[in-house]
């Protein structure tokens, strides 16, 4: 079955900037009605406005994902304007630079409660009512650095190797439900995220190029979608080379600097 997207009510968290923000742009041009959820109300209320310049319909809802009855009152206010979800994209998250050498307790915390508890918080507040009307999409933004330990980010590996395998998880759990469940895996994107990073980012993908990419697994209801190609297919022989050649690897390709 074709997505048209005017027929569509979207919840995307972390819509303020980045891949969410991207995504709003996109999904906005091709007539989807919107709901967008960030911490920041300001930049929010920015994205919303751009969507309906654009002539699409969206309303900007501030909340934390870490909030899990505030993800509720999100959603409930998505149903209220346009009377149900079909697509969930949960993707607010934080990177952070974890390194062993001087390992921060409070900052593991703050990655692993937004980029996992805020996925499972998403998905608590919209799924029931999926499961009501027996159908819906569950999209969740991880990325590749979930597919081994990555250097200086072992919260960020930990936090999207949890949401990916939750999401498989919940894909097994649905699978005769109606609800289609998509976990995304990106690899280098030009967001707030890598900005200033003083080594090259390989494979580095502009963010409207990754936005569309993601649109595009979501229409053809993937399980799963690893891009770009190229830095997909390396990280996928990565991930099942031995351990004492990978730690030889990984110590001379630290993208976190």
């Amino acid at each position: 079955m074709k997505y048209d997207w005017t027929q569509k009510v979207v919840l995307i968290t972390g819509a303020s900037s980045g891949i969410g923000r991207a995504l709003a742009s996109e999904l906005g041009k091709r007539g989807a009605r919107l709901g967008l959820t960030a911490r920041r109300a300001e930049e929010l209320l920015k994205v919303a406005e751009e969507v309906e310049r654009a002539g699409g319909e969206a309303l900007a809802l501030p909340a934390d994902v870490r909030d899990p009855e505030a993800m509720k009152v999100a959603a409930g206010r998505v149903r209220e304007r346009w009377g149900r979800i079909d697509v969930l994209v949960a993707n607010a998250g934080m990177s952070s630079t974890t390194a062993g050498t001087s390992l921060n307790p409070g900052e593991v915390g703050d990655v692993i409660s937004i980029n996992v508890l805020g996925v499972v918080n998403s998905v608590a507040a919209v799924l029931p009512a999926m499961l009501e009307r027996g159908g819906g999409h569950l999209v969740a933004i991880s990325s590749l650095a979930s597919y081994r330990g990555m250097p200086k980010s072992g919260a960020y590996s930990a936090s999207k190797a949890a949401v990916s395998t939750f999401f498989e998880s919940l894909r097994v759990d649905l699978s005769k439900s109606g609800v289609v469940v998509t976990v995304i895996h990106p690899g280098f994107i030009r967001t707030p995220m890598t900005a200033n990073r003083k080594k090259k980012l390989p494979f580095l993908l502009e963010v409207d190029d990754a936005a569309r990419r993601i649109i595009r697994a979501v229409e053809r209801r993937a399980r799963t979608y690893a891009f770009p190609w190229q830095l997909a297919s390396l990280v996928r022989v990565i991930k099942h080379i031995p351990g004492r050649l990978y730690d030889r690897l990984a110590a001379k390709s630290n993208f976190r600097e």
